[in-house]
């Protein structure tokens, strides 16, 4: 559409500019974009062009406010036009006005506002434009683009195409979000504590079988240095079926001897407690509790704590099952999250004994420091409520689990 003209009482004609020209484009690469994307492969810098759709839709109200004023005076017009003019405006901008949190350095919130993660208002701001753009560069290099420009920022370029995606698009998006972000980054946890109990079972597990914890792991990991800090291990005796089969000493390689010799259940989750509160987690440090699934928790615990009579564990209720983060993470179905197929997509093989507590244990801490390196926050996600399973939103504030206690026996 052309410019228009609007004649006023005096004579003197004034010129509407409509020309579509002045409303900005995608498919230039900002000149201002960080980490060299400039400097990327030519086949995967230009994005396809799209509509300003926002920009063309106010246009769109202004024009027909316009219409609708044409019988008025040029003043009243003009007068009209800038009142409906700012309503569009203050009406658009409204819904995209970021609201901005400020954090304490101790993960406490500021006069009563609490720290969490960014709100969908917050995507208004001109870095997030550039994030898109840079994941569009992204989403189309090929595998071998992809591992050099990881290489180029000295990272981990092991893994399948999309992991190597979502390592590069997290690295690049951390860069440009690095000082919004660095005001919450202390109310992450300090620990993590990857637990992943052995049971006596039999060949194919017969719903009746009742299952007994026969190995308690425990691996802490420092979040701050991605490092295994400590380990803990105990057997443990099963009182109901004292027996191991078979197919269970195969399995997991544990022996009669060993659990004859080891203690009850509860004597060995008073050990556990008194070696977390020797780490100071609850009190000094802040941790949680992680696990390859849900029934390391929701069922072992839970049918462990009925046979030994113990109410269920206040610190062990929520936890991070690092198959549902994997899995949203990487957007990969719940058929590649078990723990052998985890490690693989990572570039990763399975070091140690398969089925031994202490080797997964160690292995999964293995998966969730190459989560944390790729920039994925590991957060709880499941919890048991009233003895049954629950999943937890991720949106909720990071809290810390409390700090472990024995739990009081049954009546």
């Amino acid at each position: 559409m052309g410019d228009q003209q609007i004649k006023q009482p005096g004579g003197e004609v004034v010129a509407l500019a409509r020309s579509e020209s002045s409303l900005p484009e995608y498919g230039e690469m900002p000149q201002h974009l960080n980490l060299e994307v400039r400097s990327w492969p030519e086949s995967v810098r230009r994005a396809p062009p799209r509509p300003f759709a926002r920009a063309r839709a106010l246009r769109a109200k202004v024009l027909e406010a316009e219409a609708s004023a044409a019988y008025l005076s040029f003043p009243a017009r003009a007068s009209f036009l800038v009142l409906i003019i700012g309503s569009l405006l203050s009406s658009c901008c409204s819904q995209f006005v970021p609201r901005k949190q400020r954090c304490r350095l101790d993960g406490q919130d500021t006069k009563g506002t609490k720290c969490t993660s960014s709100s969908a208002g917050d995507f208004s701001d001109p870095v997030y434009k550039e994030i898109a753009i840079t994941n569009g560069c992204i989403n189309r290099m090929s595998k071998e683009e992809l591992r050099a420009k990881l290489s180029e920022f000295k990272l981990e370029t092991r893994g399948v195409k999309d992991v190597l995606k979502k390592r590069l698009k997290n690295y690049c998006k951390k860069q440009k979000l690095m000082l919004k972000e660095d005001s919450c980054a202390s109310s992450y946890y300090d620990y993590i504590c990857i637990i992943d109990f052995e049971a006596t079972c039999e060949e194919g597990n017969p719903p009746e079988f009742i299952h007994e914890i026969i190995e308690f792991p425990v691996v802490l990991l420092n979040t701050h240095t991605l490092e295994i800090e400590d380990t803990f291990q105990q057997y443990v005796r099963p009182e109901v079926n004292t027996q191991l089969s078979d197919f269970c000493i195969s399995l997991t390689g544990i022996t009669q001897d060993q659990v004859d010799s080891a203690d009850t259940f509860p004597q060995v989750l008073k050990k556990v407690i008194d070696w977390m509160k020797l780490k100071e987690l609850g009190t000094k440090y802040k941790y949680s509790i992680l696990t390859d699934g849900s029934w390391d928790m929701s069922k072992f615990l839970n049918i462990q704590c009925q046979l030994s009579r113990l109410k269920y564990p206040l610190f062990a209720k929520k936890w991070i099952n690092i198959r549902k983060s994997y899995g949203n993470f990487y957007k990969v179905p719940r058929s590649q999250t078990k723990l052998t197929i985890m490690l693989e997509k990572l570039g990763m093989n399975y070091d140690g004994r398969p089925h031994s507590g202490l080797d997964d244990s160690k292995n999964i801490a293995r998966i969730a420091v190459r989560m944390l390196q790729d920039g994925c926050e590991l957060r709880v996600n499941e919890k048991m409520h009233a003895g049954q399973l629950m999943s937890m939103p991720s949106s909720l504030p990071i809290e810390g689990t409390p700090a472990p206690q024995m739990p009081h026996f049954r009546k």
